[in-house]
């Protein structure tokens, strides 16, 4: 069915959009729709007093955690991931796909259309993004942790499931990060990634004590270094975090035209840093993105909060207003993240995919003379979102997603199996 949303806001300008077969048609101002030629199958949605805006892409999440929340508050980073590795040790597919429901669905009441996800169980993933209907970028997660016999396994698991799905247009190999995958599992996992074309989507330089010990094992290699030296970074890279670099580990990254994604509410909460070096990043070449990383460190998957909490986060400890302004946070929280991915998403222009965040601006936030964008980042909180299309179909509308309450419900169930 195609839609029509009439009297919609884009860039301070009434319009009206057309969507069909998944993708924006028309764009034009509002009122020219009753001259198009509109037989068929259509809705007309009128939107006066409603904005448009890309739905937000999620660069960095791992969406199985969302009912890990709270389990590891007020500890250090290395307590903290010894916490989650040993209740992960416990979970299972179905475990994946209950919580990744409700990730799914708390993604879609904030305005995500698209997340990049880094988990195990991927298929229950998949199959939780799909129901709700909204685009998950996401494949085989390797973590053999030094041990021979499981590389082999994860080699043969990998290649069989890749040829199972790789037609599925979003698929990422994704290996965890530098200290928890062999650096033979690492060339293997790089040099497949390169042969079947796929992003590859890591952990890199996420702490202090990753960075100092790689340089102890690897004769005084930076992470991103001894990535360069494997022959690892490049385009298809999608590298979280990247918060202890080097000048030259900037040069690096930028040369190579890797996609770096920020995840500042989880990093600031485990303290494994905040200084995002946003300017120099970009100055250099390097891609930039936005995440939120999991519920079990961000405790929530809340895109709208992430932009204003890294806009804030930028201006404080450079000393600098000016810092991350309106436009770079809003472009790292969807185009930059289409662009690695290598969507056709993440603007509202004819020809693009449909997805689409409606936002609702009749309450007291907008209330203000200021651009919409800054009170769309600085002041309002995700309920705004009134409505969400993602590939041209409604996921949300009105604030109500199909299922909420039965997704809630056997979440519950399913939460009372985990082992703390």
């Amino acid at each position: 069915m195609a839609i029509l949303l009439k009297n919609i806001s884009i860039a301070d300008s009434d319009k009206d959009m057309l969507i069909e077969g998944g993708f924006i048609k028309k764009i034009e101002p509002a009122g020219s729709c009753v001259s198009w030629d509109l037989a068929g199958d259509l809705e007309s949605v009128d939107c006066s007093g409603k904005v448009a805006i890309p739905g937000f892409v999620n660069m960095h999440c791992h969406a199985a955690m969302a009912l890990m929340r709270g389990v590891g508050e007020d500890i250090k980073f290395s307590e903290w991931l010894d916490k989650i590795w040993k209740l992960e040790s416990h979970i299972d597919a179905e475990f994946v796909y209950r919580s990744a429901r409700v990730a799914c669905l708390e993604m879609i009441k904030s305005g995500t259309s698209t997340f990049n996800d880094q988990y195990w169980h991927f298929r229950s993933t998949m199959q939780a993004a799909k129901e709700l209907g909204i685009r998950p970028a996401l494949g085989y997660d390797i973590m053999d942790r030094g041990d021979k016999a499981e590389a082999e396994k994860e080699k043969e698991q990998c290649a069989a499931l890749y040829e199972q799905y790789k037609d599925f247009p979003t698929y990422v190999l994704s290996f965890h990060a530098i200290y928890s995958v062999s650096e033979e599992m690492m060339l293997w996992a790089a040099d497949f990634a390169r042969k079947h074309n796929l992003r590859l989507h890591i952990h890199l330089s996420e702490t202090r004590g990753e960075v100092e010990n790689c340089k102890a094992r690897h004769g005084g290699l930076t992470p991103v270094e001894y990535l360069q030296e494997l022959g690892i970074l490049g385009p298809n890279l999608i590298a979280a975090h990247t918060l202890w670099l080097t000048e030259h580990d900037i040069e690096l990254l930028g040369t190579n035209r890797v996609n770096c994604v920020h995840n500042i509410n989880s990093n600031a909460k485990i303290c494994s840093g905040y200084r995002f070096l946003f300017n120099e990043l970009k100055a250099a070449g390097a891609n930039l993105c936005l995440g939120t990383d999991g519920c079990a460190s961000s405790n929530n998957l809340d895109m709208m909060e992430a932009m204003k909490t890294a806009s804030l986060f930028q201006k404080a400890w450079r000393d600098d207003p000016a810092a991350l302004p309106l436009d770079e946070v809003l472009a790292m929280a969807g185009p930059n993240g289409a662009k690695a991915l290598g969507l056709n998403t993440g603007r509202l222009e004819e020809g693009a995919i449909a997805d689409i965040a409606i936002v609702d601006t009749g309450n007291s936030y907008f209330l203000s003379p200021a651009p919409f964008k800054a009170n769309l980042i600085h002041s309002a909180h995700s309920d705004c979102i009134d409505s969400l299309i993602c590939n041209g179909r409604f996921v949300m509308r009105h604030r109500e997603v199909p299922g909420e309450e039965e997704i809630l419900s056997e979440a519950r169930q399913e939460l009372k199996k985990l082992i703390i």
